[in-house]
Formats: structure tokens, sequence, C-alpha cells
């Protein structure tokens, strides 16, 4: 059997790159650079959020529980250890003041890249904190780095406040 003609080639190459090319700009459509930007902040914020709103019982009153947890559950997986954290109540009323502010300022797009940072940091803690929980770990730094890297998007106070 002979191969097909050249143009019969041609003819449907062409037409997947058509078909590529639409998928693509619907895609991109979708996939605007602030839409995505909103679900990172969003996405980010919601576990950290969700954490920081369980540690406290009231306005700057921490929860007995979450002093507990860093006094006695919450150990630090370095070389050598498990460690027991520093300064347990500290580390309950820092870690809690943060899960608090800064998912609030991801949220707003109000210093974003140094809210996500914080997070960052968090994040690493936690994974030396709990570290079979790596898969989402690594999910929570991808999209504080993405952050990070890219910015809040238009719409953000980040945006509207600083001028470019």
């Amino acid at each position: 059997m002979a191969p097909w003609p050249e143009f019969a080639v041609g003819t449907w190459r062409r037409r997947i790159i058509n078909l590529v090319e639409r998928a693509n700009a619907i895609i991109r459509a979708v996939a605007q650079p602030s839409v995505t930007q909103i679900f990172l902040r969003v996405g980010l914020a919601i576990p950290f959020w969700r954490s920081g709103v369980n540690k406290w019982d009231g306005f700057l009153q921490l929860s007995d529980t979450a002093v507990f947890l860093f006094s006695s559950e919450f150990k630090l997986h370095l070389p050598g250890g498990p460690y027991a954290f520093p300064a347990p109540a500290a580390m309950a009323f820092a870690s809690g003041s943060a899960e608090i502010l800064l998912p609030i300022l991801l949220v707003l797009g109000l210093a974003t890249r140094l809210a996500a940072f914080g997070l960052l940091i968090m994040t690493i803690i936690i994974q030396f904190t709990v570290p079979d929980g790596w898969p989402i770990h690594v999910t929570w730094a991808a999209m504080a780095l993405g952050l990070m890297a890219w910015g809040p998007g238009r719409v953000s106070l980040d945006h509207w406040l600083v001028p470019r």
C-alpha cells in the first residue's frame, strides 16, 4: 500500500496544530494570571487560617490545647532529635498569630510576597514537625514560592497601593 500523499499529511498536521492552538486559547482564557494568583492566595490561606482559628479561645486568648500541643506533642525532627519546641507558649502564640494574620494579608493581597514568605517559613517548620506530611507541605511551598515570584496579581491591594 502506498504511503499517504504529502498534501494529506500536511492537511492533518494543520488541523492538529489548529486544534492545539484553540485548546491553548481556551486554557489562556480560563487561567488568566490574576485569576490564578487569586486562587493561589486563597488556596494557601485556607489551611493556615483553619489551623490558626483552632489555636484561640478568644481575642489574644490561646486555647489550652494549642499550648499543650507545643509543649508535649509537637517535636522538631532534626538530626539527633526529636527535640521539644523552645518556649512552647511563645511558639504557640507566634504560630497562632501568624496563622491568622498572614492568611488575611494573602486574601486581601496586601504585603503578599512577605505573607507568602512567612507561610513558606512556617511550612518548613511544619515539615520538621510532621515529616510524613511532605506531600501537602510541598504543595504549600510551591504556592508560596509562586506568590513570592509573581506577586499577588491585579486583583489585590498591593496592585492598587504600590505604584508601578
